[in-house]
């Protein structure tokens, strides 16, 4: 590596005849010859090159020989790596004219991932980019040519630049025009409601219902958004983030869908059940049946459940046989005392997870029964201070 930089032929020779590994790489995935690439010398790198490195090697962040070359404006060193068959990756969603870039994009340059950490379900790393840490979704190099993985990337994106609100997750840009292609959001530190479930177990009454609140805002939101509504369709604790007021906002909206008015969503195919996430998936969505928004109300009840009872749904059985369960009408059990369940709480999550959707609550109606639960419980809470 210092011998590339330095542009030492005879050094690097030497080496390579002592049997170096000319596609050696460092800590951050960079070769000798991405070395060479920034620092324009080009007689090293075409010596590197005949002595069969590899002419399109992908560093840490995406980046290989030829985009250095380009950024730092190495033209003979472009040229070099081209004539032994370098080639840019180009990003789906490129677009032909400088003209058609959109506002939100950004240079994939800006990013420093040098303390980059794995965030939530791994699809989301940690970024430094104009002075703040953002989480970044990046859409594999390998993932490129999945023609469904990139759909679900421009609807998430499309999603995404529609929504502005307090207890959803904040959009801040995206890079489309160059490969990996990334997603960037707010980051939030104090990670995601499951984590924080599985430090805090069973929650009082009144964080569940205040913790409700946030979720519930925030789904009404996405509910009544115009000029049609979105559908989350993966509402679970995993995506769900704690911010550093204590409040809840909804993120991830790699599968979400926005909902003709007239029609109904159907899923192409089954939903597999490998994780955890099927725990919130409602009936109709495990049976490939035709859904609305009330599969998020259906998710809504069984997270709101678990804050009170310190566990995830229908726990005492495995992952695959949750959708039999579901399908079969049963529900996780009340197994908290009663009175935890106070002033309608019970009959509200059992409303919202009821096996026909019809009869499920809209998210207007369950601020309204939250806020008044909230009432009664704040009064009794003084009225024992009081005493």
């Amino acid at each position: 590596m210092y011998l590339a930089n330095e542009g030492n032929v005879g050094g690097m020779e030497e080496l390579i005849e002592g049997g170096v590994d000319v596609n050696y790489r460092d800590i951050d995935d960079r070769t000798a010859l991405h070395v060479a690439a920034c620092q324009g010398q080009v007689a090293v790198a075409e010596l590197l090159l005949r002595s069969g490195a590899q002419v399109d090697p992908k560093d840490r962040w995406g980046s290989t020989p030829l985009v250095d070359a380009i950024h730092y404006h190495n033209h003979d060193m472009i040229k070099l790596l081209e004539k032994f068959g370098g080639r840019l990756q180009m990003a789906p969603m490129h677009v032909k004219s400088a003209l058609q870039i959109p506002e939100y994009e950004i240079n994939p340059r800006e990013f420093d991932f040098s303390k980059s950490v794995g965030i939530t379900k791994g699809t989301y790393r940690t970024a430094k980019w104009r002075g703040i840490r953002v989480a970044v979704k990046v859409l594999g190099e390998e993932l490129i040519e999945d023609g469904d993985k990139v759909r679900a990337f421009r609807d998430e994106l499309e999603l995404l630049q529609q929504i502005r609100h307090p207890n959803v997750v904040q959009f801040l840009g995206a890079v489309t025009q160059s490969s990996p292609m990334m997603i960037v959001t707010e980051y939030l530190p104090k990670g995601d409601f499951r984590a924080y479930l599985k430090r805090k177990g069973a929650l009082k009454p009144s964080t569940a219902v205040r913790f409700a609140l946030d979720i519930a805002r925030g789904m009404n939101y996405l509910h009544e958004h115009r000029p049609e509504p979105i559908i989350h369709r993966d509402l679970e604790p995993t995506n769900i983030l704690l911010d550093d007021s204590g409040h809840l906002k909804v993120a991830d909206f790699g599968v979400s869908k926005l909902l003709n008015a007239a029609n109904g969503v159907r899923e192409e195919r089954h939903r597999s059940c490998r994780d955890t996430s099927c725990r919130y998936s409602a009936p109709e969505i495990l049976q490939n049946e035709e859904y609305g928004t009330g599969v998020d109300v259906f998710s809504f009840a069984l997270i709101l459940q678990e804050m009170i009872e310190g566990s995830p749904p229908l726990s005492n059985i495995e992952d695959r046989e949750v959708p039999n369960a579901y399908i079969a009408k049963e529900r996780p059990p009340f197994n908290a005392s009663l009175k935890l369940y106070r002033y309608g709480l019970k009959e509200l999550i059992e409303q919202c997870w009821s096996y026909n959707a019809a009869n499920r609550p809209t998210f207007r109606e369950i601020i309204s029964r939250l806020s008044s639960i909230q009432k009664h419980t704040a009064q009794r809470a003084s009225w024992q201070v009081y005493f």
